[in-house]
């Protein structure tokens, strides 16, 4: 007995099977995750220290050597490391094998990362961290904040506390990284010359502003009756009270800030920028999650832009400055077709040449079902539709035309 003959026997149940197989394929279609390449997640962890005001030689000998060294004893999976030092920041890469469970490794990563904290510089203002990256991933949207009006440093506040954390909890949202950051701060710009002739030093001055706008617990005042707390913030916000701090005093008399330099309002970075259209902006990039539908992802990103554009000044414009789905959209879209078209131009060529209208609905009905199907397939084993899998799809139309031209000749004989 052939592999064909349970079915040959039983048609009723040979038929509700491809009904079964066909609709299957079409519930699992619109949960199939849609990308440009199949996703491939490559175990990568990038670690990053701050030390402020180090310069890149001193960053790789200082911070990046101690890391390295340990990471490169503790971490048995580690595929690749490399490191990047520049001013004042350090980050390693760190690549492990295919195989590698990536939670085991965070937990190495970490551990090294404490060996080595007695090999760093102490006045690092933080210890290093770590993240989990995906090298091949890339941002599937791009979104620019600007105004003509407003400062850069406001834009940046509305960016990084409004629109950064509400995009990153839309589903599929992997994460989002602001790009050309100007966090707002208060840059106090001191004349080295007054300094000196006060008898200060740059040192004395930071030691002051870090003391002046802390803000610390007042306690409360005891009476016979009634007992109240003192409510205050001490924090300055505004550049102009800073020109009032007095520093130290001389003489008798107190100096201020303002008796050596002043203090002005602007980015906590001045050496990090962003721009579109040629004006200062600040870009959000937004990731998906390993597993998301890139154009359901980016088409809910899209849908929240006119309520965050609600919780903004209207003198701020929010706007896609670049969207990855718009050729990821197109080729999906070209692949469907010709998908469509070779099956219309397969059961033609079959109906000219047989002149037979049953032995044409026999490639009619299989070459469908046989591709519907494989959808269902590629859902179960967590496949993605992408320019890969659809090439494979319109391959694939070939073989299952000979298995149908095969089977008809059977059927003849």
């Amino acid at each position: 007995m052939s592999i064909s003959t349970p079915f040959i026997r039983r048609p009723i149940a040979t038929s509700l099977l491809t009904a079964a197989i066909f609709l299957a394929g079409l519930v699992a279609y619109p949960m199939l995750p849609v990308a440009p390449l199949p996703s491939v997640q490559f175990p990568t962890l990038t670690v990053t220290a701050q030390y402020p005001g180090a310069s890149p030689e001193t960053m790789a000998s200082t911070v990046a050597t101690p890391l390295e060294t340990e990471f490169g004893q503790m971490l048995p999976g580690l595929a690749q490391m490399t490191s990047a030092s520049v001013l004042g920041t350090t980050q390693i890469t760190l690549q492990f094998d295919l195989g590698s469970d990536l939670g085991n490794d965070e937990t190495l990563v970490l551990e090294a990362m404490n060996a080595a904290q007695g090999s760093l510089p102490k006045d690092m203002p933080s210890p290093p961290t770590f993240r989990a990256i995906n090298p091949a991933d890339s941002p599937i949207l791009i979104l620019g904040m600007r105004s003509d009006q407003a400062p850069i440093t406001e834009v940046d506040s509305y960016a990084e506390n409004i629109v950064e954390q509400q995009i990153s909890q839309l589903p599929g949202v992997g994460q989002v990284l602001v790009a050309g950051q100007q966090t707002p701060a208060i840059r106090v710009q001191v004349d080295p010359a007054r300094l000196a002739n006060m008898g200060m030093t740059l040192e004395d001055v930071r030691t002051v502003l870090t003391n002046a706008t802390v803000d610390n617990p007042k306690g409360s005042i005891d009476g016979p009756q009634q007992s109240f707390t003192i409510y205050a913030n001490d924090q300055l916000v505004q550049a102009e009270p800073y020109n009032n701090i007095i520093i130290g005093y001389r003489n008798g008399a107190p100096i201020r800030i303002r008796d050596i330099g002043r203090a002005v309002p602007g980015p906590q970075n001045r050496e990090l920028a962003a721009w579109t259209n040629g004006k200062p902006s600040i870009l959000l990039l937004v990731f998906k999650q390993p597993n998301a539908n890139v154009i359901s992802t980016a088409d809910g990103v899209k849908a929240k832009l006119p309520a965050l554009r609600a919780d903004f000044p209207p003198n701020i414009s929010l706007n896609v400055v670049s969207d990855r789905t718009l050729t990821i959209r197109a080729s999906v879209a070209d692949v469907e077709f010709t998908l469509m078209l070779a099956v219309a131009l397969v059961v033609m060529v079959i109906f000219l040449f047989l002149r037979n209208v049953w032995a044409t609905i026999i490639p009619s009905v299989t070459i469908p079902v046989a591709l519907v199907g494989t959808l269902g397939m590629m859902y179960v084993c967590g496949y993605s539709l992408d320019n890969l899998s659809l090439m494979g799809l319109t391959i694939a139309v070939g073989f299952v035309v000979d298995d149908a031209i095969v089977m008809l000749e059977n059927i003849f004989r």
